[in-house]
């Protein structure tokens, strides 16, 4: 199959997973206010185009997505230089997500100052802000109002401080 082919059963896929789900939008550029794009539902699927840093990405709509409740070591922020650790959070969540079709779920709020969708994100049964903190290579990071899954995010970076996983472990720390 060539690869135009796999793009266009991907696109197909989607629109019948949020057709399935409910989640998509059919309305024309007229009956919307002010010519602005739908909010996205609760729940909604995409396809990763690439990985921003250990905690953000871009789907392949465009759209930037910041992982809700965690905080991954920087890597491209303007103004803070490259943090011990970011290079593999970066990675991992490259292992993690890259290419492949997300669930997205949406808590209290849309977008953060920075216009990215606020996000908790799934590749099948894998809650990969958990799975990024229980491995070490994220905080636990709370910014309320979005909260809903906090709780599973502290007690994610529970465990990887007392078995010293990724950032807690104190020999850890790689050049890059």
């Amino acid at each position: 199959m060539q690869k135009r082919e796999i793009t266009l059963l991907t696109i197909i896929l989607l629109i019948i997973l949020n057709l399935l789900n409910g989640n998509l939008v059919l309305k024309e550029a007229a009956d919307r206010p002010n010519l602005e794009e739908p909010k996205m539902a609760a729940f909604t699927t995409a396809q990763v185009a690439r990985v921003i840093d250990g905690d953000t990405i871009k789907l392949t709509n465009g759209q930037k997505v910041r992982y809700i409740g965690i905080d991954a070591p920087e890597t491209k922020h303007p103004q803070k230089p490259k943090q011990c650790f970011g290079k593999a959070a970066h990675e991992k969540n490259k292992e993690l997500v890259e290419g492949k079709i997300v669930r997205l779920e949406k808590d209290t709020r849309d977008i953060d100052r920075y216009g990215r969708l606020l996000r908790y994100v799934f590749v099948g049964q894998t809650f990969v802000n958990q799975e990024l903190v229980r491995q070490g290579y994220a905080h636990s990071s709370s910014y309320p109002p979005d909260v809903s899954r906090q709780a599973e995010l502290d007690q994610a970076e529970k465990f990887a401080r007392e078995n010293k996983l990724g950032l807690w472990n104190e020999t850890n720390c790689p050049l890059e």
